[in-house]
């Protein structure tokens, strides 16, 4: 059962995919976004990680590989979603993208984020607490945002400094910026810096959470953007090789791997496999099927919760090939409503 505050996107929303840094080398991301193109996929991206959520994973550079991924597709392209507390300089991070943006000019946007531990610790962080995050998260957009603007910005948010910066190579336009909420003080920070909200397609926690967004927008004096939604994606010819290929990002269903000091990948994979069964990871976290209806269903009821784009992070070791060729070939025609070819 949906709850109050759903919002149906009344126009057809659109599918980005997007890589998974943590999982994959860069080769073969770029090989992925290019068959994603291809495909009829209409954006491609990549997960932002230093350090992966399991052990034996990857750690891929995702804006040195987005830019060899820009010069192969041809639609939207970005992270979802780059960590904005410790590791990356805001400024650093405004200069990326506006780089991106003169590159492959109306194409790019800027997923952001509050980041995790694992991500941060690695590089010397002393991971700070929720409210703290969210203090640092909006300090860092007010940079991003303001050195977009062309603005010579100075300030001092403790965590990072600025001093008469600005950005010398700006784009005619400034890159689209995605905020990703999984609770309501960040959808409020979304609706303040935002062109669109970054949440998961989680019918428990979606609504409240837009409405926030929304409300967030309308006091701001700022009109609602995309709502991006995201899911996991992993098939297989065989169920089971599909979900035994996929099990290891099961740490990414956990609350407390975004908001507390956990940074070993081994010790999320623990605690992961003592709290939750490849059963609820695969039917009611991401959608881990051999049954091409079930991708199906599963992704139209991310869509009816309002989105305006489904983003679809392809995961697992079974057959990612095959899943995108899959989602070329019948889910997207499916979702959009034409015959699948």
């Amino acid at each position: 059962m949906r709850r109050g505050g759903y919002h149906p996107n009344m126009t057809a929303p659109r599918f980005w995919f997007a890589g998974s840094t943590e999982e994959f080398a860069p080769a073969d991301l770029v090989q992925q976004a290019m068959l994603a193109d291809r495909a009829g996929f209409d954006g491609t991206g990549l997960s932002d990680h230093f350090a992966p959520w399991f052990p034996d994973g990857r750690g891929t550079q995702a804006w040195v590989t987005l830019g060899a991924i820009g010069q192969q597709t041809t639609k939207m392209l970005g992270t979802g979603v780059t960590p904005v507390v410790h590791h990356y300089h805001p400024g650093l991070i405004a200069q990326a993208f506006m780089s991106l943006e003169e590159l492959y000019p109306g194409r790019v946007y800027l997923g952001v984020g509050s980041g995790e531990s694992v991500n941060e610790s690695p590089l010397g962080l002393a991971w700070p607490d929720i409210d703290e995050q969210h203090d640092r998260f909006a300090s860092g957009l007010e940079a991003i945002t303001a050195l977009w603007r062309g603005e010579t910005v100075t300030m001092d948010a403790s965590w990072f400094a600025l001093k008469d910066a600005k950005l010398y190579s700006r784009a005619p336009r400034a890159p689209k910026l995605y905020v990703s909420a999984f609770g309501v003080k960040a959808a409020r920070i979304a609706g303040q810096y935002g062109d669109g909200l970054w949440t998961l397609g989680d019918p428990d926690t979606a609504p409240e959470i837009i409405d926030a967004y929304r409300e967030a927008c309308a006091k701001h004096g700022r009109e609602p953007g995309e709502i991006i939604m995201q899911s996991g994606m992993a098939w297989a010819e065989d169920g089971d090789a599909a979900l035994q290929g996929a099990r290891r990002w099961k740490p990414t269903q956990l609350p407390e791997v975004y908001i507390d000091d956990i940074s070993d990948p081994a010790d999320m994979q623990r605690r992961a496999d003592a709290q939750m069964t490849d059963d609820a990871f695969a039917r009611e976290g991401f959608i881990v099927s051999a049954d091409p209806d079930e991708h199906i269903e599963r992704v139209r009821e991310i869509a009816d919760l309002g989105a305006t784009v489904v983003c679809l992070q392809l995961i697992g070791q079974a057959d990612p090939l095959g899943t995108i060729a899959l989602y070329g070939d019948q889910v997207l025609p499916a979702l959009r409503g034409v015959a699948a070819h």
